[in-house]
């Protein structure tokens, strides 16, 4: 697949001798910054004497002080400058020019050669004023140099990767062998070799192992398949956000799919019935599991394929974030002889992991602990994981009381998504099993009133529930980005702050390594809710929500939003994501 030619955004008019000659009056960065209104005379005067104890360029420091964002901060400097602005990223450089300009003379005049169009090569440059340093490009390069102003340490964080010896952009198959992707031998049914062979010599086999390195790599926890008019589209959901990484060309998509198909040992003569399948790989020697899934649409068949990877999840409780001053109350809720311990919040929210957590912190040789879940993620230790589905001949009410049978001590239930199941489950945590489970609630309290939405009686819910810890993930500062700054006052009243209004708070600005989100990594929210006394005899009379929120927060507890902040004054993730995934209305 070749380097296809990238169109620059702006006109490419070389610098003329005539012009370079001529030295407009440049107006200060802070005054045009004033002018715009983007700071005030305050903020400037605080970022010049920074700058003056810093040593460093004035741009530099408002980006540090979190004053102004990169976006506007080129756009002023463009403007400044005279030279046309970019956000340097690595899908507007060609590998096939990049070393036009040998590596040393980069680092040496920070700049780097982007593309060329005919004799003009445009080159990002963090001083493209320097005409001695244009001239010796030219000179070196053998081209009329288009100089276009990027920031000094985006391209000093870009530029090792632009020299690698593997740098390639849109260009999916280059120096990738077949095999980086190792099929466990008996996920391929050997007898449908049309499709191995329609595939074989065709850079179907590699693209698909560039999409499955590719997630591993960057800890993707779901690929998607999407088939589209012109084109397809594969995304990745990274830290709880769909990311679009690659556009395959239409024709491809039928037997990238058949490819997965075969992989997965489905049927690949059936297009119009969704189907499930699983694959397991080997890569940088890992085991990954593969959980693929066909859907059916309009266009073509979708796929979407979960990635789980044992090494890239912790299943130790004291390792999740879970407060200290919540930690060991949970750990006291699942030391009980019985009861049922839920775990809320929705999809992606990490509540399996909390469950898969707490099996291991309770195992023990002495210990019958089954569970039934739908499907089965990962396979645990010294526990008897049975597996149910629509498919299946079993449904959850129906494996769960064949449990109830199998003398367990412990019972974990992936979902409680009826009353059947939620009765059943309520009647084995009454009568001495310790029952774990998840619900789909706003937060902790919720859980009682969806516990009686499904026809639970409020004595017996009061009765058999011990605890309940609502989670979120959130995602948390880029540590190559982040920055300080003030957020809107507005936004501090929307989220009732109580602490200092005039104090900083930490974001990312986007940069390479978190690719432009300012996000990497995530982070748990917990709210713990415990059955004292108190909260049993209001559960026991029926009472409505807000009585058992108010007495949630007289008995100590907290709520995902205040955690949240907590979480944003220390650093690790921005207000503006807290708001996100914890404030409701």
């Amino acid at each position: 697949m070749t380097m296809p030619t990238l169109a620059p955004e702006l006109p490419v008019t070389p610098l003329s001798r005539a012009r370079r000659s001529v030295a407009p009056h440049r107006q200060r960065l802070g005054s045009l910054l004033l002018r715009e209104g983007t700071i005030g005379p305050e903020e400037l005067e605080s970022a010049l004497a920074k700058q003056h104890v810093d040593q460093r360029q004035l741009g530099e420091t408002l980006l540090e002080m979190g004053l102004v964002d990169e976006r506007t901060l080129l756009r002023i400097l463009g403007q400044q400058l005279r030279v046309p602005a970019v956000c340097l990223r690595e899908g507007l450089v060609d590998p096939a020019v990049v070393r036009l300009l040998p590596r040393t003379k980069a680092e040496a005049h920070h700049a780097l050669a982007m593309f060329r169009v005919r004799t003009v090569l445009t080159v990002a440059m963090a001083d493209p004023g320097n005409l001695q340093v244009i001239d010796e490009l030219e000179r070196i390069t053998g081209c009329q140099i288009r100089p276009v102003l990027v920031l000094r340490h985006v391209l000093e964080q870009l530029l090792p990767r632009c020299y690698e010896d593997n740098f390639c952009v849109d260009s999916v198959t280059a120096d990738m062998p077949a095999d980086m992707v190792q099929v466990e031998e008996d996920t391929i049914d050997l007898s449908l070799g049309d499709i191995e062979s329609l595939s074989e010599g065709s850079p179907v086999i590699n693209l698909v192992n560039y999409l499955i390195v590719t997630a591993v790599r960057q800890s993707t926890s779901d690929i998607h398949l999407e088939p589209g008019p012109q084109h397809s589209v594969v995304r990745c959901r990274i830290d709880g956000q769909l990311r679009e990484v690659l556009r395959p060309r239409r024709d491809f998509h039928p037997v990238i799919v058949s490819r997965l198909k075969v992989m997965a040992k489905l049927d690949i003569a059936e297009h119009r019935t969704p189907q499930d399948g699983r694959i397991h790989v080997r890569v940088d020697n890992r085991d990954i599991d593969l959980r693929v899934s066909t859907l059916p649409t309009i266009l073509g068949e979708k796929v979407v394929m979960r990635v789980l990877d044992r090494r890239s999840v912790t299943f130790n409780l004291d390792a999740l974030g879970v407060p200290t001053s919540y930690l060991q109350r949970v750990k006291d809720m699942l030391r009980r002889p019985y009861g049922l311990v839920l775990v809320t919040g929705p999809t992606g929210s990490g509540k399996t992991t909390t469950l898969y957590s707490a099996l291991e912190l309770i195992k023990s040789p002495h210990l019958n602990i089954v569970t039934i879940e739908d499907p089965v993620e990962y396979q645990l230790e010294q526990i008897n994981q049975v597996q149910v589905g629509a498919s299946k001949a079993v449904s959850f009410a129906g494996g769960l009381r064949a449990i109830l049978r199998q003398d367990p001590d412990v019972i974990m239930i992936g979902e409680i998504r009826d009353a059947e199941t939620a009765t059943v489950a309520i009647q084995a945590a009454l009568t001495g099993h310790l029952v774990l489970s998840t619900l789909h609630t706003n937060d902790s309290v919720g859980a009682v009133t969806r516990l009686r939405d499904m026809g639970v009686e409020s004595y017996k819910i009061a009765a058999a529930l011990v605890g309940v810890i609502a989670q979120r993930l959130v995602r948390t500062v880029c540590p190559h980005c982040k920055a300080p700054y003030y957020p809107p006052a507005e936004m501090l009243k929307t989220l009732d702050y109580q602490g200092d209004m005039r104090r900083q708070f930490i974001r990312g600005e986007g940069c390479h390594e978190c690719h432009d989100t300012g996000c990497k990594g995530r982070v748990g929210l917990y709210e713990l809710l415990w059955s004292s006394n108190e909260m049993r005899d209001l559960i026991a009379k029926d009472v409505d929500l807000e009585t058992l929120r108010r007495c949630h927060l007289n008995q100590g507890g907290t709520t995902l939003l205040q955690q949240g902040i907590q979480v944003a004054e220390n650093g690790q993730a921005s207000l503006e994501e807290i708001m996100r995934v914890a404030f409701t209305d």
